[in-house]
């Protein structure tokens, strides 16, 4: 898995410049819906990772498809908000959700949804994959993760972890770490990744799983200080720092992506044509650019036997470890 130097807010910063209204000259005029306008409702506010990636690859399924695509952001309530619009809407391929890996979460961490997650959306893609790297404030006394496992083996719940909140994806990496690794942490929520940031770095808490582009910068400036990586290889922007299992935690992999879904009911026809846009959008050039320059990867499987799989994992977790949104 690469990892260039760009950080995470300059690609935020360039995704955004994009205008509402994501057009591309069109090589033949659409007729999904008739023609008329695509709409990515994006699960997370303006400027975010989600809303980067939806201003990203718009254009280039517009240029596949022949008509316009439009970005409309419905943040809140961890992504249910924008998901509960998206499965009211008519599956004639117009509406899409461009959602985060909190839709994997969501069916384990709240009571009552106001969908079905498994059976009110119909998967077109998984965009692409981010890893996570464990950091921690640079005078903290332990060096390697196996200096941690032995600090937190000797004093159960005296070392603590960020995160951006209750059931967020730092919590859940952080949930699965102490079930993987046998130990018992202190979870810290904070109200997002930037103030949870900020305290690691100050030394008010000691580690944080954070994502690998926004804290790179942090890292390379000596302010953080990176222990292992969340995913299956090394980062080669950080080339010393070993992944989870070379660490001594196995199966500790935990990535950020992206999905995007329809309503449940689409014709085939108009599923395999939002399917290969998508496809066609994720291999251009400037969007391969953009996201290995954040340290992902273009996710290659299948779509649907991943969020099941992602669903099954954080809904175990979520039950063993007792985890709410509270």
């Amino acid at each position: 898995m690469s990892c260039a130097l760009t950080t995470r807010r300059q690609f935020l910063a360039a995704s955004a410049t994009s205008a509402a209204a994501l057009t591309f000259p069109a090589r033949a005029a659409g007729d999904i819906g008739g023609g008329k306008p695509i709409t990515l409702v994006v699960s997370y506010p303006a400027g975010g990772g989600a809303d980067a990636m939806a201003r990203l690859i718009g254009p280039k399924m517009a240029d596949a498809l022949g008509q316009p695509v439009i970005v409309d952001n419905k943040p809140g309530g961890s992504g249910t908000i924008a998901a509960q619009q998206v499965a009211r809407a008519a599956p004639d391929g117009t509406t899409l959700l461009l959602d985060a890996s909190s839709f994997a979460v969501n069916p384990a961490l709240f009571h009552k949804l106001p969908y079905d997650s498994d059976k009110s959306f119909v998967p077109i893609a998984v965009l692409a994959q981010f890893p996570n790297v464990l950091v921690c404030t640079p005078s903290f006394e332990a060096k390697t993760v196996a200096d941690l496992l032995k600090l937190a083996r000797a004093k159960p719940n005296s070392l603590a972890y960020a995160s951006s909140g209750n059931g967020s994806a730092q919590h859940l990496a952080g949930a699965l770490f102490e079930q993987l690794a046998k130990v018992e942490l202190t979870h810290v929520p904070y109200r997002g990744g930037g103030p949870a940031l900020n305290d690691v770095i100050g030394g008010q808490v000691p580690l944080f799983f954070a994502n690998v582009a926004s804290s790179l910068g942090q890292i390379q400036a000596g302010r953080l200080r990176a222990l292992a990586v969340t995913a299956a290889t090394r980062c080669r922007a950080l080339p010393d720092v070993p992944t989870m299992a070379q660490a001594g935690v196995p199966g500790h992999e935990v990535m950020e992506w992206n999905p995007i879904l329809a309503p449940a009911g689409m014709a085939p026809a108009v599923r395999d044509k939002l399917t290969a846009a998508v496809a066609r959008a994720m291999a251009d050039a400037e969007v391969l650019g953009r996201i290995r320059a954040l340290g992902g990867d273009v996710f290659t499987g299948d779509p649907a036997q991943f969020l099941k799989a992602q669903q099954s994992l954080w809904a175990r977790v979520i039950k063993e470890r007792g985890i709410t949104r509270e």
